[in-house]
């Protein structure tokens, strides 16, 4: 039918940019104000947010490097600041024959009264529009992997036709489609908050180690209770007392740093039964320990816990020293409380007549 590219296409839509489903402000066309590089994104805008919109054009077929393109276009506008975009903006309303005021026009547009209020293209927000006739699997297959780390990126299916004398053109929202952007969008938020914090997690796997390495430590000058235990990337780790399930645990978090004896025998009355065992000697075991203790029957839990806790944060490599020292020099003291008590109820209990 005779369309150009940049004669029609690109025309239609910088005069009309509602075409692609919201307001935009077109602040130039065949925009080549990258630093050495004689390359030229075909449409630059600003949506209602304030973001740069970057709109490429293929009148038929993508091509191959359409989203590389793009990318690069993204990246060299990333760094325009307000005066700059304003002074872009400016430069096409004087080619445009307007003699208007390009902040006045980008305040009023946002809607604010002065444009020294406005932050625009804040941070990694520039958006990418690719507009074309077809869209080859190589294209689609990256757009979709690139919206999986939040890159917001839009594909328009472009077709012109005519009726008469008149000319037509059809754009359409393809990726993502427009009834299921907002589930492709949460997918995406899903699959970055999962990659973020599987990345968040190997940092706390690698300090956990290390704090654990440093207690065991210290833990072989004072007692071999733990000689046999290995640093783990847990927010605990425990050595037996001689006792099922119930064992002498070091645990660590944001907030506190303990030893502990820890009861979980797998039934809670059970578990219970001990720990009022334990708890009838109280006075004899905090005696021995040299100092109180919290004794915790967990109610919501089946395990139950008594602790001596001190403020920390394993996070925090500068409290280690301090947090080290208590909860070791606490399972010593604890080893020695409770080693005597947990073996004669142990005792009992394997002396009682099984049902």
């Amino acid at each position: 039918m005779g369309f150009k590219e940049r004669t029609h296409l690109q025309e239609w839509i910088a005069k009309l940019p509602a075409c692609l489903g919201e307001e935009l402000l077109i602040i130039q066309k065949e925009f080549s104000g990258f630093s050495d590089t004689n390359e030229r994104l075909d449409l630059l805008a600003l949506d209602k947010e304030g973001h740069l919109v970057l709109i490429e054009n293929k009148l038929d077929d993508t091509g191959k490097d359409v989203t590389w393109q793009a990318l690069k276009y993204a990246s060299y506008c990333a760094s325009l600041s307000n005066d700059g975009i304003a002074k872009i903006y400016q430069e096409y309303l004087l080619k445009s024959g307007s003699s208007d005021i390009a902040e006045d026009r980008i305040s009023e547009f946002l809607e604010v009264d002065e444009f020294s209020e406005l932050s625009l293209n804040k941070g990694m927000s520039q958006r990418i529009i690719l507009v074309a006739a077809n869209f080859r699997k190589e294209v689609t297959s990256t757009v979709m992997w690139l919206l999986n780390f939040q890159m917001n990126i839009q594909c328009f299916k472009a077709t012109p036709f005519s009726r008469g004398d008149d000319l037509f053109l059809n754009l359409e929202q393809i990726i993502p489609a427009q009834d299921t952007e907002d589930f492709v969008i949460g997918l995406a938020d899903k699959a970055r908050s999962e990659a973020t914090n599987t990345k968040q997690e190997q940092h706390r796997h690698k300090i956990r180690r290390a704090f654990w390495t440093e207690v065991l430590k210290s833990m072989q000058t004072k007692s071999s209770l733990f000689d046999n235990i290995s640093a783990g990337t847990a927010a605990w780790i425990g050595a037996g007392s001689g006792m099922r399930n119930v064992g002498f645990n070091f645990s660590a978090a944001k907030s506190y740093g303990r030893a502990e004896i820890y009861i979980d025998r797998g039934d809670a009355e059970e578990n219970k039964r001990i720990f009022d065992q334990l708890r009838e000697q109280q006075h004899d075991i905090e005696t021995a320990f040299g100092g109180s203790l919290v004794w915790e029957p967990l109610e919501t839990k089946r395990a139950c816990r008594i602790k001596a806790e001190t403020e920390g944060n394993i996070f925090d490599a500068e409290l280690w020293p301090s947090m080290i020292e208590f909860m070791t020099d606490a399972m010593v003291r604890m080893e020695r409380a409770f080693q005597e008590p947990i073996t004669r109820i142990n005792a009992e209990l394997r002396a009682m007549p099984k049902n």
